[in-house]
């Protein structure tokens, strides 16, 4: 199927070492696994029922309502090791034995890594471009460690993207930095192409061709894997946009419950890129 040029870095040569364009009527599993785990905990919003291909060159992740809840779908192309199950489902706190690993599907390091979709319309979910590392939070130093990089972030239907990046683990050893709100301007189908050059010394991101931000605070010397996904608010702990605990986290916030379905993430393609040395 006929699918948009990529908006490549200008000055260098690119070659494509990565992709999936969507095009059939099934996802590829030999390149994703769904994500249904969290910090160990199986999150109850996500699932694989709501991804699919529409036969048209696009990855559909739509948001699902039943019985009261809200469901959506998150695929990758790895595993952060804290996202393994242990086999003592019901206890609280860190589970031993740990779930058995999980082959990555692709790991890169490096290059060019680039998304074009088109967001979603209503509140009370986001949706996220991605790259994350297998072992994030061993150790303090973010080039071995790795790094949780952001390349696409949409919290809120305020016509904004931001680029975030996070490492040091997710507790008190958590250190961030941002770009702030991202403007987005229409395009004529409504389609947004978002890219991060991810180099030895920092990461540069672009929102439809354009450069956006750079950070060179903390930079991954550690391949990574793929994320795109969606989630509903309401089912964590931690309030995504504001940061604060919430009193529970197995219930849709209430900007959810407004949704006007159906609603949907729509992903023409995802692709990788290394560049090429003279």
């Amino acid at each position: 199927m006929e699918h948009a040029k990529s908006l490549l870095p200008a000055g260098k040569k690119w070659k494509l070492v990565w992709n999936d364009e969507f095009d059939g009527t099934e996802l590829d599993m030999t390149k994703w696994s769904f994500r249904y785990h969290i910090l160990q905990k199986r999150q109850i919003c996500l699932t694989d029922e709501t991804a699919s291909l529409d036969g048209k060159g696009n990855l559909v992740l739509s948001l699902m309502e039943k019985d009261g809840h809200y469901y959506s779908s998150q695929i990758q192309t790895g595993e952060n090791y804290m996202d393994r199950p242990g086999q003592e489902f019901e206890k609280d706190g860190f589970a031993w034995p740990i779930d058995k690993f999980f082959e990555p599907k692709f790991m890169h390091k490096y290059g060019y890594y680039e998304i074009r979709c088109k967001l979603q319309t209503q509140e009370g979910w986001w949706s996220a471009f991605w790259l994350q590392s297998p072992v994030i939070g061993c150790c303090p130093n973010p080039e071995v460690a790795g790094v949780e990089v952001d390349i696409m972030e949409s919290f809120r239907r305020d016509n904004t993207v931001s680029h975030n990046n996070h490492w040091g683990g997710y507790a008190a050893d958590h250190k961030c930095a941002g770009s702030g709100d991202i403007p987005l301007e229409d395009t004529p189908d409504g389609y947004h192409t978002f890219g991060l050059e991810w180099t030895p010394d920092e990461y540069i991101y672009y929102v439809d061709g354009k450069e956006t931000w750079r950070c060179s605070e903390a930079v991954s010397r550690r391949e990574q894997f793929i994320l795109v996904s969606t989630e509903c608010m309401g089912y964590r702990w931690v309030d995504v946009l504001t940061g604060e605990l919430q009193e529970s986290s197995d219930k849709p916030a209430e900007s959810l419950k407004k949704a006007v379905l159906p609603d949907a993430f729509i992903v023409d393609y995802v692709r990788v890129y290394d560049e090429v040395k003279d």
